[in-house]
C-alpha cells in the first residue's frame, strides 16, 4: 500500500475534531482556584463534590472536572476513598521551587535583556502598570495575574520554551505561594519596585543587570513566604 497516496475523506475523520468553547468550566475551574489561592478553603481542607456544587450551582460533573485540572496544577490532591481536598505546601518544598525560580527566572530575565522585542517590552511595562492599578485597588487575583503577564512577556523574549515549560508546571504552586507573600504588609509596593528594576535592566539591554535584578526579587518574595510560614 503506498501511504503518501492515500486520502482521509470526511467520513474516514477520527471523530469529531471540532472545538467547542468552554468559557463556563473555565470560570468554574478560575473561581475555585482563586478560592483556594485567597485562602477561601485552607490547605487540607476537603472539598466535598456536593458543597462545590451548592457554593457553585453547577452539576457535580463540572466540579468533578474542575477538580481534575486543579490537580494537574497541584493546587489539590485527590486520595482513592477519601476524595479532593487543597493540598499542602510544606516549608521545605516552598524553598525549593524559590530555588528554582531564581535560577530559571534570572536566565529567562538575562536571555530577554539581549533579545526583547519592542513588543515583548510594551507586553512588560502593560503589565506593571496593571500589577499598580491592582496594588491601588486592594485587587489580590489582579495583582497575581498581572505577575503572571509580565513574567509571560519575559519568558517570550527570552525564546527559551523549555524555560517556560518547567515554570508552567509550578505555577499552581508558584501562584498560592505569591498570594501568601503578597498579603504580607507593604509586600506589594516593594514587589512593584523590584519588578521596575527587571523591566529598566532588560530595556537597557542589561543582562547582567536583569539577572541580578530577577534574583533579587525571587529572594525577597522567598523571605516574605518564610514568615507566613513561621506565623503558622
Amino acid at each position: 500500500m503506498n501511504l503518501r497516496n492515500m486520502k482521509l475523506s470526511v467520513n474516514d475523520s477520527p471523530g469529531d475534531l471540532k472545538v467547542v468553547p468552554r468559557t463556563v468550566q473555565s470560570e468554574i475551574v478560575d473561581k475555585l482556584r482563586n478560592a483556594i489561592l485567597m485562602g477561601k478553603f485552607k490547605p487540607g481542607t476537603r472539598l466535598a463534590e456536593a458543597m462545590l456544587c451548592e457554593l457553585m450551582s453547577v452539576s457535580r460533573t463540572s466540579i468533578r472536572e474542575a477538580l481534575r485540572r486543579l490537580e494537574g496544577e497541584k493546587i489539590i490532591t485527590i486520595i482513592a476513598n477519601k476524595g479532593p481536598s487543597v493540598a499542602r505546601i510544606e516549608w521545605n518544598d516552598a524553598k525549593a521551587i524559590y530555588e528554582v525560580r531564581a535560577l530559571l527566572e534570572g536566565e529567562a530575565a538575562a536571555r530577554c535583556a539581549s533579545r526583547a522585542t519592542s513588543a515583548d517590552i510594551c507586553a512588560m511595562q502593560s503589565a506593571l502598570r496593571a500589577f499598580n492599578e491592582a496594588i491601588v485597588t486592594d485587587d489580590a487575583p489582579g495583582r497575581v495575574t498581572a505577575t503572571n503577564d509580565f513574567y509571560q512577556a519575559i519568558l517570550r523574549g527570552g525564546a527559551n520554551s523549555v524555560i517556560g515549560e518547567v515554570l508552567q508546571s509550578l505555577n499552581g504552586r508558584i501562584n498560592f505561594l505569591r498570594f501568601q507573600s503578597m498579603a504580607r504588609p507593604g509586600r506589594s509596593k516593594h514587589s512593584a519596585t523590584e519588578m521596575r528594576r527587571i523591566l529598566t535592566a532588560i530595556e537597557k539591554g542589561d543582562f547582567a543587570a536583569a539577572r541580578q535584578a530577577a534574583v533579587a526579587h525571587v529572594e525577597a518574595a522567598c523571605d516574605a513566604v518564610k514568615v507566613f510560614y513561621q506565623d503558622e
